[in-house]
C-alpha cells in the first residue's frame, strides 16, 4: 500500500541483525518497480549510493499502517510533511495520481529552504493531475518569496486547513522530524481535529 514501509539489508546475509527501515517513495499502482528516496544520515545510508546495479539487495516487507488505503472512506486527505518526510507522502500522492483521484488534497511541506524541497519539481507536475494544493513552508526563504515562513505553526495550519471538520471525513498523515510531528500534532489538537484522524509515522532508526 502506498506510504508502507521495508526493512533493507544490503551486502550481507538477509537475516543479519543491522535492517534499516525506509519507506517507499514509489507509486504502489507500478507494480513493475520499488522505489526508496533516502537521505543521507547515518553509516548505512552514506554508504548506499556505493551501490550498484546488479547488486543484492534484501527487501523485507510490507509494513506499516500508515497509508491513504487503510482510510479509503475519507473524503478529503490532508498530508503533513517535514524534509525526507515527505518520502512515503509521495508515495500516496503518486498513487493517487495514478488511479486518478480526484477528492481534494492539501499538503503542508516544510522545508529549509527553496533549494532543499525533495521533489520540488515533480510536486509541481502533480498539480494538475490531482486536485492538489501545496502550502510550502521554509525556515530560510529567498528575498522574493511570498508563501509561508519560518516553521510550521498553528497559526499556518489554521489559515489553510479546512474550516470546518466532520469527523472521518478529513485524514491526516503526518512524517516529520520528531520535534515537528511532535509540536503539529498539538496544533492539529488545539485546532480540534479529533486524534482519531491524526496518523503519523515516526522511525527512531538510521
Amino acid at each position: 500500500m502506498p506510504g508502507q514501509f521495508a526493512w533493507l539489508t544490503a551486502g550481507r546475509s538477509p537475516f543479519a541483525e543491522a535492517e534499516h527501515p525506509f519507506s517507499f517513495s514509489s507509486s504502489a499502482a507500478d507494480t513493475g518497480r520499488i522505489a526508496f528516496t533516502i537521505k543521507e544520515l547515518g553509516d548505512f545510508t552514506r554508504t548506499i549510493k556505493d551501490l550498484r546495479p546488479g547488486q543484492r539487495v534484501y527487501v523485507d516487507g510490507p509494513f506499516g499502517h500508515f497509508s491513504v488505503d487503510r482510510q479509503p472512506h475519507a473524503a478529503e486527505y490532508v498530508f503533513i510533511a517535514g524534509g525526507v518526510g515527505i518520502t512515503p507522502i509521495m508515495s500516496m500522492l503518486r498513487t493517487l495520481a495514478d488511479r486518478v483521484d480526484v477528492r481534494p488534497l492539501l499538503l503542508f511541506f516544510a522545508s529549509k529552504d527553496w533549494d532543499s524541497v525533495t521533489f520540488r519539481e515533480e510536486l509541481e507536475t502533480l498539480i494538475p493531475r490531482l486536485n492538489l494544493k501545496i502550502v510550502h513552508v521554509l525556515e530560510k526563504p529567498p528575498a522574493q518569496w511570498d508563501g509561508e515562513r519560518g516553521f510550521l505553526s498553528q497559526a499556518v495550519l489554521e489559515k489553510h486547513l479546512p474550516k470546518e471538520w466532520d469527523r472521518n471525513a478529513i485524514e491526516v498523515f503526518l512524517c516529520g522530524p520528531p520535534p515537528m510531528m511532535a509540536a503539529v500534532e498539538q496544533a492539529l489538537l488545539k485546532l480540534g481535529v479529533p486524534l482519531g484522524d491524526i496518523h503519523s509515522e515516526r522511525f527512531n532508526l538510521v
